[in-house]
């Protein structure tokens, strides 16, 4: 895995980055991770989230949560606090707090520390919504992941720019897949558990995924050839769109050979030069020699 680093695209524009002071010490080291300071935060905080998920893992088994609840408890209110303190500096040292908020990230921030709240301040939402939902709910801590890590920000980009053939190669399977049900429901019928076009869809789609539940299965000879046909169709579905994703991003490798850091000009506070960059893309000033951080 590579090391960690900040995948906000342009937050200085996004966000509004602070022109001096605490405000901008604390924006560097938490949303610019080609700084010493910024690449042990975010370390920091990718154990903080994997320990944090193993603790409501943990805390979901009934046996580890009746022995070791007061250990499990002050542990949650440790993440919760620690991730709370997290969020409104995020808040406090941006612009824009509000864009912020709003965002993706920001939402996954909140997701993750308001359930610990909410049950405490409200224990009798248990009588509207099971409580262990509430608080499972802090799962979406693991996406606080994607923020640090290289690997996630290219596979994303990978996803949106092939969304289209993605789209279109959807299309043309559930297309398939009401053909097809529709003739297993005229060929098997109601007699062989093909009750409607819905249920024989849904046997169609576990057919053509390979996955096989047994649940439903074909009693007539042509409906057995028809399975079968689907079968092996469905093995060289499941590739298709493996291939464009992996394309795309071996396309996005080829056309981003200029390393983008989160480097900053002294001069207008825009970032995101590339490593070997030796001017300001936007206003043209001398930028410091790029150093990463080992």
């Amino acid at each position: 895995m590579n090391k960690p680093t900040s995948t906000l695209p342009r937050a200085a524009e996004k966000y509004g980055k602070p022109d001096s002071g605490l405000r901008l010490r604390l924006y560097t080291i938490i949303f610019e991770a080609d700084t010493r300071a910024g690449w042990r935060f975010d370390v920091a905080l990718i154990i903080a989230i994997v320990l944090s998920i193993l603790v409501v893992i943990v805390d979901s088994m009934t046996s580890a949560s009746k022995t070791y609840d007061q250990v499990l408890n002050g542990l949650e209110w440790t993440f919760t606090i620690l991730f709370t303190i997290e969020y409104l500096t995020r808040l406090a040292c941006v612009r824009h707090p509000w864009r912020y908020a709003t965002s993706f990230f920001g939402v996954v921030d909140l997701l993750s520390i308001l359930p610990t709240y909410v049950a405490l301040i409200s224990p009798e939402i248990g009588v509207l919504l099971d409580v262990r939902i509430l608080r499972l709910l802090r799962i979406f801590r693991i996406f606080k992941l994607t923020l640090y890590v290289t690997e996630y920000s290219a596979l994303g980009e990978a996803l949106r720019a092939s969304r289209r053939k993605i789209l279109i190669f959807i299309s043309f399977v559930l297309m398939l897949i009401l053909v097809l049900g529709t003739v297993m429901y005229v060929v098997e019928g109601p007699g062989n558990g093909y009750t409607s076009i819905p249920v024989a869809m849904y046997w169609a789609v576990v057919t053509m995924t390979t996955v096989g539940y047994g649940d439903l299965t074909p009693q007539t000879d042509l409906g057995k050839l028809i399975a079968s046909m689907m079968m092996l169709v469905g093995w060289g579905t499941l590739a298709v769109p493996t291939g464009i994703v992996t394309s795309e991003m071996a396309a996005q490798r080829l056309s981003h050979r200029a390393e983008t850091t989160t480097r900053t000009c002294s001069n207008c506070l825009s970032e995101g030069h590339a490593a070997n960059a030796k001017f300001c893309k936007d206003c043209g000033a001398s930028l410091l020699p790029y150093q990463r951080d080992a």
